[in-house]
């Protein structure tokens, strides 16, 4: 049962907010956790798409590794459908933003928010992002031990090579690329993904011909088959904890409950922060209002601190929704590291000739286990998906328009923009000889981009969200560039035939909307109101240069959780 009133209120119980949760309830805080989506494999919520279920869950015995499994599948579609930004009753249809253009934002509702979606990649923040780019108020040292905590709850280590991977790397090294080691990246080069990801079972390295069972306790730890977008319980039988892809869900959330102080409310949209102001002083938070999205009830709940860490589009969303003090760098800033793709298709007869068979198999292995780092431009690396995904991301848009317009002559690759016909059924036909790469820019943050909320267009939880963005002249060259070096890496491999997406906005990896230094402080701590803090991705600073956010943004929710304590309940 939810009380009345805790030491912390924490607002979404996606990639971030359960690391704070944790670190609070292991100083010994009460702390309940509001979440908007449902809680996968909880026995509270044995059909959580189809009926209410519980209130909520505060122990670690009510998660279910086999209710996990029924409610995972491995078919795409249909995972697509179960983990998208919407209430857990499907039927009510998605919460709706405004997003301008052809782009995307990509967000899923849930406990593990969209962990549940992510490739459990988990690099660093590029260094001079933090110390170079003057957007930081702490340095990137500061954050050191936390990425070391975080990298160890998460049990991060380099990813396995398969076939394609091998491939990248042979392309990668002879255009003249160095392997980079270490977890510190200061120069250009290329790399194992640090991922977030059980290693796979002895059995899987030393037999290649492995053909028992792969389900637990056959086999533990990763299996090395494709689906961390859509999931991914594998291995199959394994309890919660034991599941290889390290989401929040399984990796901080069962020792948040273990402590017994955390208690987790899903289904709960949280529409108003309350505060009390006294003469002349700053408003101080005191709880919250949330709506049950199932009965569509409202109910209030007070605490010594709420945290915001509903994304960065939610959290903005909810400070300009409530009766909070204005200031105009809410929402402001936001970086999406402004994607772009490029692939490759091979002969078999190249591929015989390189890597000892005629395929490159992308369903195989990890979906991203090598990466290529560029500090001060970006980055890429492979994004391989089952055939579905891999043509929505490949071909299914671009801001070129279809490709027998564009005219790619002086470019590195043979075509660009959206296909269609015979060309696009020739390189889909090819989806085993395929591989693509995903381009993530180092844009900078700008304040005409961001969450405002959009006026007229209110769903039951107030106002909407608008996404606007628009990159700079920087953003977009930054981009061509690290879209030539991968063209590059392909040809350099052997591929015959290279595609450029040309890809509209995409939000995939949003933050910054809350910056610290702007809207937080130094503790994340909002200037305008005591008491309130922010623990997810909005309160980064920029985009940490172009890597994967996950990592960093968990780094900064331990802090967070750390600064509360110090703050406000330690004894002077």
């Amino acid at each position: 049962m939810v009380a009345e009133s805790y030491d912390a209120v924490v607002v979404g119980a996606g990639g971030d907010g359960p690391v704070t949760a944790w670190k609070l309830a292991e100083a010994g805080l009460s702390v309940l956790v509001l979440e908007a989506g449902p809680f996968h494999g909880n026995e509270q919520w044995p059909n959580p798409h189809e009926e209410p279920g519980g209130e909520a869950s505060s122990s670690v015995d009510d998660l279910s590794g086999d209710l996990l499994d029924d409610q995972f599948t491995s078919r795409e579609f249909e995972m697509l459908n179960e983990l998208l930004f919407g209430p857990a009753d499907h039927e009510r249809g998605l919460w709706f933003r405004k997003f301008p253009g052809d782009g995307a934002i990509l967000q899923c509702a849930g406990v593990g928010g969209t962990t549940l979606h992510y490739l459990g990649n988990h690099p660093r923040a590029y260094p001079a992002s933090i110390d170079e780019q003057g957007h930081w108020p702490i340095e990137y040292a500061d954050l050191l031990p936390y990425y070391r905590e975080v990298e160890e709850m998460c049990e991060v280590a380099p990813a396995p090579f398969t076939a394609k991977e091998e491939l990248f790397a042979r392309g990668a090294e002879a255009a003249g690329w160095d392997l980079l080691e270490g977890l510190n990246v200061t120069e250009p080069g290329y790399r194992p993904q640090p991922n977030a990801i059980r290693q796979p079972d002895g059995r899987l390295h030393v037999d290649a011909d492995y053909d028992g069972e792969f389900t637990y306790p056959d086999v533990e730890g990763d299996t090395l088959a494709l689906g961390n977008i859509t999931g991914n319980p594998h291995p199959r039988g394994a309890p919660f904890e034991e599941k290889a892809k390290r989401a929040s869900n399984v990796s901080f959330v069962p020792p948040a409950l273990r402590t017994d102080n955390v208690t987790i409310r899903p289904n709960a949209f949280v529409t108003d922060v309350l505060t009390e102001t006294a003469l002349g002083d700053t408003p101080a938070a005191t709880g919250v209002e949330f709506r049950d999205t199932w009965s569509g009830t409202t109910d209030r709940v007070n605490a010594e601190v709420v945290v915001l860490a509903a994304g960065a589009i939610e959290t903005p969303r909810l400070w300009l929704n409530a009766d909070l003090p204005d200031n105009d760098w809410v929402g402001r800033g936001m970086t999406i590291h402004f994607p772009d793709s490029v692939m490759g298709l091979w002969d078999a007869d190249d591929l015989e000739d390189t890597i000892g068979k005629g395929t490159v198999d992308q369903h195989h292995g990890q979906d991203s286990a090598v990466r290529f780092d560029y500090p001060g431009v970006g980055m890429f690396q492979p994004i391989t998906a089952a055939p579905g995904i891999a043509a929505f991301l490949g071909f299914g848009a671009s801001a070129s328009g279809f490709a027998f317009r564009s005219d790619p002559a002086d470019a590195r690759w043979d075509t660009t923009g959206r296909l269609v016909g015979t060309e696009l059924k020739r390189l889909l036909a090819g989806y085993r000889r395929l591989l693509p790469l995903f381009v993530l820019t180092d844009d900078r943050p700008h304040k005409r981009n961001g969450v405002s909320v959009a006026p007229g267009v209110a769903d039951e939880h107030g106002p909407v969200a608008q996404v606007n963005f628009e990159p700079s002249e920087g953003d977009r060259r930054r981009r061509d560039e690290l879209a030539e070096v991968a063209a590059e890496v392909l040809r350099e491999a052997g591929a015959s035939h290279v595609h450029r997406s040309d890809s509209p906005p995409t939000a995939i990896h949003i933050h910054s909307t809350m910056r610290m230094g702007k809207v937080v402080d130094e503790a994340c701590e909002a200037y305008d109101v005591d008491r309130l803090f922010v623990a997810d991705h909005s309160a980064l600073a920029n985009g940490i240069g172009g890597p994967n956010p996950t990592n960093t943004g968990q780094a900064l929710a331990a802090r967070t959780g750390e600064k509360i304590v110090e703050r406000h309940f330690q004894t002077p």
